[in-house]
């Protein structure tokens, strides 16, 4: 008998379900309050923080080209050696604050070209520098007015062969031979970035020509009458801008200008600049330039100009 007890206590010791012994914490059994924050603002004074604001922005290119060929004296396909070295320098500057801006640019081009048994000739030469003061009037009109001043740095020469084949060189150009000096007044329309025009209802062009005997070689003499070293006009101008990216890494960079004398406006003064630029590298550009002008006081003909250059440009700012 005392053996089967104990087997029962054994049995019912065994049945006995302990998962009601397992204890679990509660959910969130010590509640956590979320602070209420709270933003202000603080008020710090101007002259505390010493911030300035920068209403300017500049523009710096310089570029050099240099093209050259050699060729031995039995080459058989023919060839001249020559040598070719054009520069070119661009600034502009701009500053807009308000309604008020500002903008002035500045362009040096001059190269040379040395062919064998040859006089030295010239490829490029040129000095332009542009000022444009403007107030807003509407999101697309402002008034205007603008300071021009165009000429080169070195002297022009026509050629021609002498009697005996030698090479002739005659004087028709100069530093300030002729020089322009042009003032305007008028409203621009600017609908964007890359395009402008100007329309310049008031505007007097004075054109220079110092050297008096230049029109020995040239019956035109620029406009100015023989033995004087200025002529003022008053006239309509008209000039746009147009400068954007066409395509990646192609710049497309045109101006026309077109200047009427009130007593002659029939007969209008007209230049057009178009600039194509590939950048090749971060230094290397590609650049076709082309000019046609079209000027009764320097030829009866329209004047054209075209070259081609591959040569290291920099730009700053990148």
């Amino acid at each position: 008998m005392m053996i089967v007890s104990v087997c029962y206590a054994q049995k019912k010791a065994d049945s006995i379900d302990i998962s009601s012994l397992k204890l679990y914490p509660k959910k969130n059994p010590l509640p956590a309050r979320r602070p209420v924050l709270q933003l202000q603002a603080v008020q710090i004074p101007e002259a505390d923080l010493k911030l300035k604001v920068n209403y300017w922005r500049n523009w710096v290119t310089f570029g050099i080209n240099v093209n050259q060929a050699a060729f031995s004296d039995n080459w058989s396909g023919g060839g001249v050696n020559s040598i070719a070295v054009g520069t070119q320098f661009n600034y502009k500057t701009d500053y807009t604050r308000d309604y008020k801006n500002y903008v002035s640019e500045l362009i040096l081009q001059y190269g040379k070209l040395k062919n064998r048994d040859q006089m030295q000739r010239k490829t490029n030469d040129r000095i332009f520098w542009d000022n444009k003061v403007g107030l807003k009037l509407s999101t697309n009109w402002n008034f205007f007015g603008s300071l021009n001043f165009e000429s080169q740095f070195d002297q022009g020469y026509n050629y021609s062969k002498g009697k005996t084949g030698e090479e002739i060189r005659t004087l028709i150009s100069k530093f300030m031979s002729p020089g322009y000096l042009t003032e305007s007044l008028g409203f621009e329309y600017k609908p964007g970035k890359s395009f402008s025009l100007r329309i310049g209802t008031g505007t007097a062009r004075q054109t220079f020509v110092l050297d008096t005997t230049l029109y020995r070689n040239n019956s035109k003499n620029f406009g100015v009458p023989i033995g004087r070293r200025m002529r003022n006009e008053l006239a309509f101008q008209l000039v746009t801008n147009y400068e954007k990216e066409v395509f990646e890494n192609i710049n497309l960079k045109a101006r026309y200008s077109m200047f009427a004398n009130y007593h002659r406006l029939s007969n209008m003064d007209s230049r057009l600049d178009a600039t194509v630029a590939a950048r090749v590298n971060r230094l290397v550009n590609v650049t076709v330039t082309g000019i046609a002008i079209y000027d009764d006081d320097q030829s009866d003909k329209i004047q054209s100009s075209q070259t081609l250059a591959l040569g290291l440009i920099y730009k700053f700012p990148r």
